[in-house]
């Protein structure tokens, strides 16, 4: 599992009749994986995209997909998911009643296992199941939509769920979501993040390539910097 810092381009964000399009111009900036954000209308108040996209997303691009489920019942959907082309799959601490078997389930698979927390979860939910996990998705605001402000005590989070990383000795990825800028990313890689997710950020600007670079170098200075 790498733990290299990375950008990743929200592709809820993107022009969705021009999806092959879209990733192409990030992949110009050098993203290497692409964030794939699904919704149910039920554990977040807003619907997205399920399998079948997926499915041409990875026809569209050799990149990383890592798909997101903002969803109730993720187990009864994570194989159709992999079978549709995710090279990660993350799933709600707060979706799962049985967690533990859900992140098994995704091992089991050989796909890489992803657990979130929205903002006012505590990290100390996770504590039990750390060991089992690839990555740790801090919410960064209230999942549901796009283009939200960032909410800044998740960064508290974020440093708690670093200590916990380097006190026991793992070495699970932590990935941030939600409001994203070229104004905080550094503080982000600084608090313990590897993988930040940035949506409107990237696409509503006027070159998602070179918001990309900017990104990933902004990022990349403030790994030099981090304890």
């Amino acid at each position: 599992m790498s733990r290299q810092i990375e950008i990743l381009p929200s592709i809820l964000s993107a022009d969705m009749a021009r999806f092959g399009e879209e990733i192409e111009r990030v992949k110009q900036g050098g993203a290497r994986v692409i964030h794939v954000d699904v919704m149910d209308g039920h554990f977040v108040p807003n619907i997205s995209i399920g399998p079948p996209v997926v499915k041409s997303l990875r026809r569209a691009t050799d990149l990383l997909l890592d798909v997101h489920l903002m969803i109730e019942n993720p187990d009864l959907y994570i194989p159709e998911f992999i079978a549709a082309g995710a090279d990660v799959v993350t799933v709600h601490q707060e979706a799962c009643r049985h967690l533990d078997r859900t992140i098994s389930l995704m091992r089991a698979s050989g796909t890489e296992a992803g657990v979130a927390i929205n903002p006012a979860t505590p990290v100390e939910t996770l504590s039990e199941i750390l060991p089992l996990v690839d990555m740790v998705l801090i919410m960064s605001v209230n999942p549901g939509f796009g283009g939200q402000k960032f909410i800044p005590y998740t960064l508290d989070k974020v440093r708690q769920l670093d200590r916990k990383r380097q006190e026991r000795g793992l070495d699970f990825r932590i990935e941030i979501d939600g409001g994203l800028t070229p104004d905080n990313v550094a503080d982000a890689i600084r608090a313990g993040v590897d993988w930040v997710v940035a949506g409107n950020s990237v696409y509503g600007s006027p070159d998602p390539a070179s918001r990309v670079q900017l990104m990933s170098r902004l990022a990349q200075e403030a790994m030099l910097t981090r304890a």
